[in-house]
């Protein structure tokens, strides 16, 4: 007798499941033909963890942003307030020292971290114990944003991204390759991670052409989702949306060109980081994430114009966009 497809809402409750028995292997899931689309109605039959009214910060979820560089501070400062804008209580963020004060200017609300740099500016090991130790104290831990192209410094991340246990970890920008390599038994054992590339990132990543990626977007992001086993938010106009746990894969049509702008990406991951940190699980976060970073481009088209408006204005339509999305 042929299995029915699950829900979203039964997809989200079987992650939990599954966190809560970390050995258990995930479901590999047929390859899609097309994808559901996001719709608020489906993201209301998933409602995100609400807050209760007597919840101090602490409650709300922790997130840690190992992002920025002295050339790209912004990245880290975009992604931690989008962080505490999809409602997590605190945001910590670890970044080169070179490039700490900015972003502790920019991010008044968050503690910043400076990691020790060597003598060839790449960082010490210190760094990567001061990583650790956050890494432990997180809901969630966001790596990637702004950091530099380093294979130094990407090498020593890969290394403390495997000591991860129990935050979700959302993976961006530079790190996405590096994380690619990775060998199943060399990824994190929880399975709680979200990578979000766009078409040249997955093209690095699979070695898939990027115009093969471009012809089939769903079964590129669901051959990512089983291959990594993670869920992937594959960027572009129309983003899909994969989990190796999930049925479906899931479509995002909102949005529009002016979403296309530098540091838009950040303030998605950061968005995606803080849902996590509030509770949701990993496919719930990306999906929220994703549609609520495109509604909050939508609000902006309508009130600055289609294209011109800038990543950092996201950022204060975020919350009345989840409240709208919720009620």
């Amino acid at each position: 007798m042929k299995k029915s497809r699950e829900t979203v809402a039964e997809q989200v409750a079987r992650e939990r499941e599954t966190r809560e028995l970390p050995g258990k292997p995930a479901r590999t899931a047929k390859t899609a033909q097309g994808a559901n689309v996001v719709t608020a109605d489906l993201l209301r039959r998933m409602p995100l963890p609400e807050p209760d009214e007597d919840d101090d910060k602490d409650s709300r979820g922790r997130v840690l942003v190992v992002a920025g560089s002295a050339e790209m501070p912004g990245a880290a400062v975009l992604a931690g307030v989008a962080a505490l804008r999809a409602g997590a209580g605190k945001v910590r963020v670890a970044a080169p020292a070179d490039a700490a004060q900015t972003i502790a200017a920019g991010l008044p609300e968050a503690r910043v971290y400076a990691l020790p740099l060597g003598e060839t500016g790449t960082w010490d090991l210190r760094a990567g114990v001061i990583i650790s130790d956050l890494a432990r104290e997180a809901r969630a831990v966001l790596v990637g944003p702004g950091l530099l192209d380093d294979p130094v410094l990407l090498e020593n991340l890969i290394e403390l991204l495997r000591e991860i246990k129990e935050p979700t970890l959302v993976i961006d920008a530079v790190l996405l390759k590096k994380y690619s390599g990775l060998s199943e038994e060399a990824r994190p054992a929880n399975g709680r991670v979200v990578l979000t590339p766009n078409r040249t990132e997955l093209s690095e990543m699979t070695g898939e052409k990027i115009e093969a990626i471009r012809r089939d977007p769903a079964r590129a992001a669901r051959q990512a989702a089983d291959g990594f086993g993670a869920c992937v938010a594959l960027k572009g106009r129309e983003t899909f949306i994969a989990s190796p746990r999930a049925a479906e894969v899931y479509s995002n049509r909102a949005g529009n060109v002016g979403l296309a702008t530098s540091g838009s990406g950040d303030v998605l991951s950061g968005l995606i980081a803080g849902l996590a940190a509030r509770g949701a699980e990993p496919l719930q976060a990306a999906l929220w994430g994703v549609h609520a970073h495109a509604l909050a481009g939508e609000r902006l088209a309508r009130r600055v114009g289609r294209i011109g408006y800038l990543a950092r204005e996201l950022l204060d339509e975020i919350p009345q966009v989840l409240d709208q999305l919720g009620s």
